[in-house]
């Protein structure tokens, strides 16, 4: 039985409410430009009370389980040589929930469940994130002062974001071609870094409306920066520029923004409706209207 309960189509862009596999599953082969997302971190939070939300797996192997069946299908509908991108970050450790107090290595983690099925592992870049508001948010035993005074063997750093890339084996048919001006050195230099310093953590949709609080612990989008500087740096304008984590629109929404077809999937309805209203908002905004 389908789950895309709803679909909003215009000429700029697609969003469909429901799963992303059966959402990709309806995608031609090798028709994906590219891809970029901020996947479910497995159950380190919590969406939706729906069974097809990855985010509501029991465990790590039941995430990949799922996992890879989204990499399957987008394994098949990008273009050859083309990529995706996934924000992801290292998981702390629970005593109670892993029986130790440290990380896991969750971006190594989708690097290898997309390597086993063909991917090239492309690019990382680490993205810096204040530690003391990392502390104040999560009051992670790791951060705290005090921990100082107990045993500083327990204090470690922040855990900065990552976007994570790999590229679709293959000749790429349609190249990716900058000018000078359209892509001067220094800006290649700043997108080139590996440790982005420079991103602004409330540069974000808004968010607020999308809360239903009789299922969710968590609602945390994705900056926009470094899905512009993903989008202009592979792929061109016109291209498709898929999102399978739609959430309230971070993604179609900078992708309309920079001259890209936006298409993505949302399976849960509140943010699938602020999505829509964060999209056409930024297109209102783009063409001078708002």
């Amino acid at each position: 039985m389908s789950q895309v309960i709803d679909q909003h189509i215009t000429d700029d862009y697609a969003i469909y409410n429901g799963d992303c596999i059966e959402v990709l599953k309806g995608m031609p082969d090798n028709s994906l430009h590219y891809s970029i997302s901020s996947p479910p971190f497995e159950s380190l939070y919590t969406y939706s009370n729906s069974d097809r939300d990855m985010g509501n797996s029991a465990s790590s192997d039941e995430f990949f389980d799922h996992f890879k069946f989204l990499l399957k299908e987008l394994y098949r509908a990008l273009m050859p040589g083309r990529m995706f991108s996934m924000h992801c970050m290292a998981l702390p450790t629970s005593k109670a929930r892993d029986g130790f107090i440290g990380l896991r290595d969750f971006p190594g983690e989708i690097i290898r469940a997309a390597q086993e099925l063909g991917f090239i592992y492309h690019s990382e870049v680490v993205i810096w994130k204040d530690p003391v508001t990392a502390m104040q948010r999560t009051k992670a035993i790791g951060l705290l002062h005090k921990q100082l005074k107990k045993d500083s063997c327990i204090s470690r750093n922040g855990i900065p974001d990552k976007i994570v890339t790999l590229r679709k084996p293959g000749d790429n048919p349609e190249r990716v071609e900058h000018t000078n001006e359209s892509f001067p050195v220094h800006v290649l230099q700043q997108y080139a870094s590996p440790v982005w310093m420079d991103i602004d953590p409330s540069d974000t949709l808004q968010f607020r409306a999308a809360r239903e609080s009789d299922d969710e612990r968590h609602i945390c989008p994705l900056q926009l920066e470094p899905v512009r500087r993903c989008i202009d740096l592979w792929s061109n304008p016109g291209d498709t520029v898929f999102t399978p984590f739609a959430g309230i629109g971070t993604e179609i929404f900078t992708a309309v923004q920079k001259g890209r077809k936006g298409v993505g999937a949302e399976l849960k309805t509140s943010y699938y409706k602020q999505a829509i209203k964060n999209i056409d908002a930024g297109l209102l905004e783009s063409k001078g209207l708002f």
